[in-house]
């Protein structure tokens, strides 16, 4: 792929004099590449179905999250994957960041990183990356040496392996078996990637890695019932979602949720009526699943 094919460092010729606007016309030239950003993440939404599906099989026993990625790329996923241990109570050990040039580059540029495929294809060597791991590769141009190596890697050890660039037949997206194109464009500013392909970037994996939580069954009636209750304002939240699922007074759900020691499905089949120990066998036959859970004890209670 050559450089001319990469439309994210094209220049526009409509921003020629871009420094010389009035600051409220940057801003709106901007506002209106944010736009374009997002909607032009539409288009993806069918292949990002596809990989949310192989990605649940492939997670719902076992296996890792895996974000790879450099520089402006790296630290979205970053802020992505790190939502998921407070949100949906990931587990920390199920979550892995692969940055070129390690963690130092999340708050600087670590020179020649992104360029070092071999230690892209140790990282996840050392990682023992397998067919039950997620690993997904974060690339505006699509032509990272550090992550397009990383996800080839991957791909060879077998897991499930997901692109997300802005160029068409980039490197990156021939080398996953999800390649996800979000076609985002030019840049006000040439190759200022963090713009408006870095937006589509983030819409991309807000929407990815919240519809595979629901689809792991963290997620019930809307409500984020995986979350474990550690702090005060996640007490009163999970007080609230167990008094709404299981219809009973917020007191009786406070108690619920203390007698579960903050596990909000836990505390909602207790108010179902079951017993700890009951409640926990039943989320493991399901594998946490509670809209499952549930189901099953209507079924046994009609049966």
């Amino acid at each position: 792929m050559n450089s001319g094919d990469v439309n994210t460092e094209a220049i526009d010729p409509r921003y020629a004099e871009f420094d010389a606007w009035p600051t409220a016309d940057i801003l709106a030239a901007m506002y209106q590449g944010q736009i374009a950003a997002v909607e032009a993440v539409r288009l993806a939404l069918p292949a990002l179905a596809r990989a949310v599906e192989d990605a649940a099989r492939a997670l719902v026993c076992e296996g890792r999250l895996v974000y790879v990625g450099a520089g402006t790329s790296g630290r979205i996923g970053v802020q992505d994957g790190a939502e998921l241990v407070p949100t949906f109570n990931w587990p920390l050990e199920r979550l892995l960041f692969l940055i070129a040039g390690g963690d130092a580059a999340l708050t600087r540029s670590i020179e020649g990183a992104e360029d070092n495929e071999a230690e892209a294809a140790r990282a996840i060597a050392e990682a023992n990356i397998g067919p039950h791991d997620v690993v997904i590769g974060i690339a505006a141009s699509g032509t990272t040496p550090y992550t397009v190596a990383a996800l080839r890697a991957a791909s060879e050890a077998g897991a499930v392996t997901i692109g997300i660039a802005s160029n068409a037949h980039s490197p990156l997206l021939e080398a996953a078996a999800h390649p996800i194109l979000i076609e985002s464009g030019s840049e006000a500013i040439a190759g200022s990637t963090r713009m408006k392909a870095g937006t589509a970037q983030k819409v991309v994996l807000n929407l990815f890695s919240t519809a595979l939580m629901v689809r792991l069954g963290r997620v019930y009636r809307g409500t984020m019932v995986h979350m474990r209750a550690t702090n005060a304002k996640l007490v009163r939240r999970a007080g609230r979602i167990v008094a709404a699922i299981s219809n009973c007074p917020p007191d009786t759900a406070a108690r619920f949720v203390e007698e579960a020691k903050g596990d909000v499905k836990l505390a909602i089949l207790l108010a179902h009526g079951l017993r700890s120990e009951e409640a926990v066998q039943l989320l493991e036959h399901h594998h946490g699943n509670l809209r499952a859970a549930i189901a099953a004890l209507g079924a046994d209670r009609h049966g």
